[in-house]
């Protein structure tokens, strides 16, 4: 079994958390904010905090399931973004789907909160790869 790298499993959060702070900033802050259904009221009145801490060691555990899949298998950078990239598109993608359809959650929802998974995941294998 290979080593775990701790700054890399650090980097590797962060790089998702950057992602997430352009996406649902800069690009689909907004639209995002219509499809959820979140007044300003309701973003000023949450824990920034706590949300963000939460979300940073949500990426975090994230990080070093994918460090210990690395490590288990001795992957490519190849095999590190396919991983990486698969494991957003078809597992995180879907599980948020199933939630949505229930939910009743628009379609733009779920365009905007996938794609930032898959965006995410591939930044994070990004790191794992240059770190690799």
């Amino acid at each position: 079994m290979g080593e775990l790298n701790l700054l890399t499993i650090v980097l590797a959060a962060l790089a998702f958390f950057v992602i997430g702070a352009v996406w649902y900033g800069v690009l689909f802050g907004k639209v995002w904010q219509r499809e959820a259904g979140l007044s300003d009221e309701q973003l000023k009145g949450g824990n920034m905090a706590l949300i963000f801490g939460l979300t940073l060691a949500f990426e975090l555990l994230i990080a070093l399931v994918l460090a210990h899949q690395f490590a288990m298998t001795g992957a490519s950078d190849r095999a590190i973004m396919m991983i990486s990239i698969g494991f957003g598109a078809f597992v995180m993608t879907p599980a948020i789907g199933i939630n949505y359809l229930y939910q009743r959650k628009s379609g733009t929802l779920f365009a905007i909160d996938a794609g930032h998974f898959i965006l995410g995941m591939s930044a994070m294998g990004g790191v794992f790869a240059l770190m690799n």
